[in-house]
Parts: C-alpha cells; structure tokens; sequence
C-alpha cells in the first residue's frame, strides 16, 4: 500500500496547490449552476473519501461534522439528501479554514487506513477516489475561470498558466480504411465503468484531420455570418444560439475592432494559428456543416487515436454518450458515477490542457450536454 500512499498523498497536495494563487474571496463565488466553488471541490473530494471508504471500512472512525455527509453530497441519491447544486456558492459556513481542516482530518484518517489494511476492494475505492478527484482538478481550474470571466477588470489567476495557447504540430488527413475494429479498454490499470465492455464496431472508410481547428479557421465560420445562418445549425443548436444570442466563443470579447479571449493569465488578443477551445457541440456541428465535413464517432476517434496528436483540447464527436454491450451499474453509490447519466449528453475524447496525468487514455469517455463549453473543449474534423 506504500505506493498507494504515495499517489494519494501526491493527489490530495496537487489540488491545494491549485489554490494557492486564490485570494480568500474567490473560494465561494457560483455565479451559474454548472460551475461549483473551489470551496466546495475541496470539501466534496474529501466527502468522497470520508463517505465511501471511511465511514465504511474504518473501525470507531467518528465524523468530522456530520453536516458536511448533506453539503457536500453532489448527486449521490444513495446517501441520502443534498444541498441544492446551484446554491452551493451560498455555503459560506464552514469557512475556508475549516474545510482545509477537514481535509487535513480526513486525510490523517485515510493515511492510517492504508497503513493498517491490504484489503483489495478499500484499494479499489481509494484508486476510485483519487481519480475522482483528479476529475475535480480539472473542473476547479475550469470553473474557477467561468467565474473570473464575470468580473470586469479580467483577473489574473496565475502568471504564465495560459492553458490555450497552443497551435497544431501536424496537419493533412489520416486514412482510416473500411473494417472491423476493437473498441473499449483492454489490459490493466485503472479505468471507469464506462470503458468496459470490448467490443467491434464496423466503420466506413473515413479520413480525420490531423490537426483541430484553429481561431483563425473559426474566425472564417463568424465572418462568414455562421451564426446568423439557421441551415448550418441542429434545430436544437439553432434554438440555442437565436435564445441566448451566442455570436461568438466562450470568453471571446472585440475590443476596439479586436477579438480577444479571457484566460487565466487575463484578457488576450487571439491568435489565429492557436487551437480553438470552449466551444460547444452545437457550435462544433455548425462549423463543420459550414465545411462541408462532419465530427467523427467516438469510434473512429479511438481507432485513429494512435496516429493522431492528441492532448491539448477535450474534442467532441458526433456520438451519444450510450452503454457499451453488457455494461451494468454496480451496486450502492459508487454505480451512480456514470450509468445514470447516459441520456441527453455527447462524448467527448482525448483530454485538454488541465487534465490530470493518468487521464490521457484514449478509450476515455467524457460527456457533457451539447450545450456546454466552459470546458476546454475543440474540433477535430472528419470526412
């Protein structure tokens, strides 16, 4: 279990560090329902550990607060109730203080726990719960810039942390010929429910860019009046755009005849050869109508992973986000971590710039509604 220590002690200390550019104020705003606080990342990655393995598996092991099991739950109906999701930045008690102290708590009472047991299935649920909360690392840093975006003056997070500015290496297109193909994770090592189940797939000939599109090529789609045209868009894209009037990418703002962005080094002007990013399915599926192309599956996505540079942007695919053959839903709360959440979402593959080391496996599902792009989010063509 020393290993295992060492990971979790490693991950619990890198999402501190993420905080430490914060200034005590910035811990607790919530100014959408989709973006939690950095206040609550950090108390709900320690809820995680506290509620699935310790109160479990911990002999005499008391609470730290027991308020914390209903402030701290996030979508777990097993463990009972929770606080309203969209009211979390109104959780100003317990302090910041308390909640590192609740980690730090939590974190002593995991630490022994591992030193005393070599029970596979706490091993199991510990792998969980560190990769759980390297999810949270992700969604702390991009959430914390949604809520930076509100204010007027563009904070700056941190100096030299621009996770965006980043141009293709490759370009050209990638032939993928007709076939049958394994799909889903296979051999060792940590991976998500959603993974399992290997199965074939038969595809089409297709060919997938090499690279994502970039601002500039973007750019082209605005000036072209690609929002204001509905032939591009899904019906349900096009409801979207014309109701929350969107006519240009997450975080984007012309100053003085300038497109610039918002990042987390503050406002920059755009660079036309840097890789698109916070766009949503809908505006994917728009700019590559606009082409003349399309998205790829997650599918031909994964068969194509191996020759393809991968790594700086979530990319979507024009896949529903569905069960693989034979996948069931564990039992108790942990089989609430993705099962129920395969309606109304598209699949996302690769991984971005803010995603922790270990989460770059190219069978990985993400999922997101078609609707959302605070994430760092691209668009890798197909044809």
């Amino acid at each position: 279990m020393n290993s295992l220590l060492k990971q979790f002690q490693k991950t619990r200390a890198a999402t501190v560090a993420l905080c430490e550019p914060l200034h005590i104020e910035d811990y607790i705003p919530q100014p959408v329902d989709f973006a939690s606080p950095p206040k609550w990342h950090l108390s709900h990655s320690t809820w995680f550990f506290e509620e699935m393995v310790l109160k479990k598996y911990l002999e005499n092991y008391k609470v730290y607060n027991p308020h914390f099991s209903f402030l701290f739950n996030s979508y777990y109906q097993t463990l009972g109730d929770r606080a309203i999701r969209t009211e979390r930045g109104t959780i100003t008690r317990p302090t910041v203080a308390e909640v590192y102290e609740y980690r730090k708590y939590v974190d002593e009472h995991v630490e022994k726990l591992l030193q005393n047991t070599d029970d596979d299935e706490i091993e199991k649920l510990i792998i969980l719960g560190i990769n759980h909360e390297q999810q949270h690392q992700e969604l702390l840093i991009t959430d914390l810039k949604h809520t930076l975006s509100y204010n007027p003056i563009y904070p700056v997070y941190k100096e030299n942390f621009n996770l965006t500015a980043h141009s293709n290496i490759d370009q050209g297109w990638l032939n993928v010929p007709e076939g049958f193909y394994d799909i889903g994770f296979e051999g060792e090592g940590f991976h998500f429910d959603n993974e399992k189940g290997r199965h074939k797939v038969f595809l089409h000939a297709f060919d997938i860019s090499k690279s994502l599109v970039t601002n500039g090529d973007y750019l082209e789609f605005m000036e072209s009046g690609g929002y204001e045209n509905f032939k591009y868009w899904l019906d349900e894209g096009w409801s979207w755009v014309t109701e929350n009037q969107i006519k240009c990418p997450l975080y984007w703002k012309k100053i003085e005849g300038k497109w610039h962005s918002f990042t987390l080094e503050g406002l920059k002007i755009i660079e036309p050869d840097h890789i698109l990013t916070h766009i949503s399915f809908y505006e994917a599926q728009a700019f590559a109508m606009w082409k003349g192309l399309r998205l790829p599956t997650e599918f031909e996505w994964e068969v194509a992973a191996d020759q393809l540079n991968w790594g700086q942007r979530w990319e979507w695919t024009y896949s529903a986000y569905l069960p693989y053959p034979n996948f069931s839903i564990a039992e108790g709360a942990v089989g609430e971590y993705n099962g129920k959440f395969m309606v109304s979402q598209m699949v996302l593959r690769g991984s971005s710039s803010a995603t922790a080391e270990g989460h770059e496996r190219k069978t990985y599902r993400n999922f997101f509604h078609p609707k959302y792009r605070w994430q760092i989010t691209g668009i890798r063509l197909a044809k």
